[in-house]
């Protein structure tokens, strides 16, 4: 047990290594089994079936014999649909760090690889161009470097909003909303206080509205108490009886004179 932690062996006088037995190694180009993700999606042509990104497979991967890229070796990778177990095969594209869809399958329309494709294109485009113009590379600089410069701006403008943002507090924001707040209740009280004042108004004025005629009240009760109705009997044993009403009104002041009875009245019998 102890001999296997050491970093040396012990090796005898007499030891040939010619005599030890050759081991057989594999072939080159054996398959060998990988677990690993679905690199993207893809949908079989046998069935249809979408088999979508990062789905886990066991692939079986091999070397593509004498497909290299500057010395990066390609290799291919086998794995099964999972509806209906047909061979799918991709390889590795170490040129634009990707995968490529061998067979047995079609890869799902993606947006982005459009755009990165259009990208690719236009700079090929354009570095063909200033290959042999040197104008055309300096006119190219010059926009590239303005277009920098108009970045630079917009971003230090940015900082500057972000900045004045920040010296914002959240008291100073709600000020304006307090003080909107405390004027319409100012309002509010100044227009219920108009409208006590209305009403009170309205009121007093109706208990006035008595106060006014009660001097004729005050006539009336006096009439009523002045009253003198003295009935005269002269025979008892005559069928017909004289009676005669005297009223006495007590006249009203100077002031009050054209609200009170105006005339003396006096009512008889008609034997009077």
């Amino acid at each position: 047990m102890g001999e296997r932690k050491v970093l040396t062996k012990y090796y005898p006088s007499d030891f040939d290594p010619k005599k030890l037995p050759r081991i057989r190694r594999p072939n080159k180009n054996r398959q060998q089994n990988v677990c690993m993700m679905s690199p993207m999606s893809i949908r079989c042509n046998t069935c249809g079936n979408y088999i979508y990104k990062v789905t886990k497979f066991n692939f079986r991967k091999e070397d593509v014999i004498g497909n290299t890229y500057l010395g990066i070796q390609i290799f291919r990778l086998y794995f099964k649909c999972t509806r209906c177990s047909a061979e799918l095969t991709i390889t590795t594209d170490p040129m634009n760090s990707d995968y490529v869809v061998e067979s047995g399958a079609k890869r799902n329309f993606e947006a982005w690889r459009v755009e990165d494709e259009e990208e690719d294109k236009q700079r090929k485009k354009k570095e063909a161009e200033e290959l042999g113009d040197s104008m055309k590379a300096l006119e190219n600089r010059s926009l590239d470097s303005k277009r920098q410069m108009d970045i630079l701006a917009a971003v230090d403008e940015l900082k500057s909003i972000k900045c004045k943002h920040a010296n914002v507090s959240l008291d100073s924001m709600l000020e304006p909303l307090l003080q909107d707040k405390e004027k319409k209740k100012k309002k509010k009280l100044e227009e219920e206080e108009e409208d006590e004042a209305l009403i009170r108004s309205i009121f007093q004025k109706r208990k006035r509205l008595p106060d006014e005629d009660e001097d004729s009240f005050d006539v009336q009760n006096k009439l009523k108490s002045s009253e003198e109705i003295p009935i005269k009997t002269q025979n008892t044993a005559k069928s017909s009886i004289n009676s005669s009403v005297r009223i006495v009104v007590v006249k009203r002041s100077a002031a009050k004179k054209s609200r009170g009875l105006q005339s003396l009245c006096q009512y008889h019998s008609d034997d009077e």
